[in-house]
């Protein structure tokens, strides 16, 4: 029976390509939630401000909204591969320059925007790349499996990486961070080197413009698309400040330091990895619309449990389940919008998406970081909460609901 259902979540692993990029993801992904962490912790002390939290974020996602349409076309055009390989060598750079310049005590808040925004930039550009080549590596069967192993991976790093960088911060330092965020990335440039994928060069070539066209005239003639990608910006507008606004809580409200933000990021994550864990033991079943808007009302509920909550035991809980909602949520809208899409018109359709999924963090972030430095980020998190929830009951009980039918 274990034997069933561990083959079952790790269906995916089964292909060659797909278990070398998810080992090497992982890798570097810790990495970077070691960095986050830091970084977060390095902005606030630097500032003292829960406005710049939310501008460090913002900046780092605005790259999202300006490029990744363009890298949709690109990665419709280009090798896929090279792309990513090409962005992770950006990524890379930037966080060895963070790494040295907190290492000599020159940094200002200004080099820590100015890096998100050129860490951002390279990441519209292999976003796209990123997604559309997941369905290359694995069967269509296999491919909500896929996807919600990529955020098992995302999200044990999102364990183990705040983890790590308390215990790093504490012992050698936020530059240690950034330092072994830069070593991480080596590891999922050699995982994309060994890759066997061939890329297919299109038969013709519109100029990029008309390209670029052709895919938001798609998305915007399929209905489920359209709602699909109106939840994902829904969903992180209103659902990914709990986190950037973690650090405040940590340090305001439960007068703590890095240690405790540490732990609250650690419980987000352990709670996202069972969520995904769910997903990918679910696999492609029926009514998986209906069941990621009852999940999205249910993640708006447990925002505002945590915004109110003054127990600790209990704001540890509600993080917990939130991670795991959150992660439901995400995991199956990404799936509807791989599943929907065709593969010669992925890079664009899953640019449209990213514009709104990971647009949607930046100016969520930036918006919740305001309220939060005016009226507390309590009342922040409850309008959050509340509005979440208020949009996913809309699209249950909309007559036009093409979401709840998928």
């Amino acid at each position: 029976m274990a034997v069933r259902v561990l083959s079952r979540v790790a269906a995916a692993l089964t292909h060659r390509d797909f278990r070398i990029l998810w080992l090497g993801a992982a890798v570097s992904t810790i990495g970077t939630w070691m960095q986050k962490v830091a970084q977060n912790w390095l902005v606030l002390t630097i500032t003292g401000s829960a406005f710049y939290l939310g501008l460090d974020s913002f900046l780092g996602e605005l790259p999202i909204l300006l490029f990744t349409l363009i890298g949709g076309v690109i990665a419709d055009r280009h090798n896929r591969r090279r792309l990513l390989i090409a962005s992770q060598y950006v990524q890379m750079a930037c966080a060895f320059t963070l790494m040295f310049l907190v290492y000599w005590d020159v940094v200002t808040i200004w080099h820590v925007l100015a890096l998100s925004f050129v860490a951002g930039t390279a990441q519209a550009f292999g976003g796209p790349a990123y997604q559309s080549l997941i369905p290359q590596l694995v069967s269509t069967d296999h491919l909500p499996n896929a996807i919600a192993l990529n955020s098992i991976q995302f999200n044990i790093a999102r364990v183990v990486g705040p983890l790590l960088a308390g215990l790093a911060l504490a012992a050698l330092g936020s530059a240690a961070c950034f330092g072994l965020n830069g070593l991480s990335f080596l590891v999922v440039i050699a995982a994309l080197v060994a890759l066997r994928v061939v890329h297919v060069a299109p038969r013709t070539r519109a100029p990029l413009i008309d390209e670029l066209r052709t895919g938001v005239a798609y998305a915007r003639g399929h209905g489920a698309l359209v709602a699909l990608i109106s939840l994902s910006f829904v969903s992180t507008f209103l659902g990914l400040p709990l986190l950037t606004l973690l650090p405040v809580y940590a340090q305001d409200v439960f007068h703590g330091g890095v240690t405790e933000y540490s732990k609250l990021m650690a419980f987000s994550g352990a709670g996202a990895v069972t969520g995904a864990l769910v997903v990918a033991w679910l696999g492609r079943f029926q009514h998986m619309g209906r069941t990621v808007l009852v999940m999205q009302v249910v993640f708006g509920l447990l925002i505002v449990g945590f915004a109110v909550s003054r127990q600790l035991w209990l704001s540890r809980a509600l993080l917990f389940l939130g991670g795991a909602a959150l992660i439901i949520v995400f995991s199956m809208l990404t799936s509807l919008v791989q599943l929907i899409a065709p593969n010669e018109m992925r890079g664009r359709v899953m640019s449209i998406y990213m514009v709104a999924f990971r647009g949607g963090s930046p100016l969520g972030s930036l918006l919740s970081g305001l309220v939060a430095s005016q009226l507390g980020a309590p009342v922040a998190l409850v309008a959050n909460g509340a509005l979440l929830s208020a949009v996913a009951v809309y699209f249950l009980w909309s007559p036009r609901g093409v979401v709840r039918h998928l």
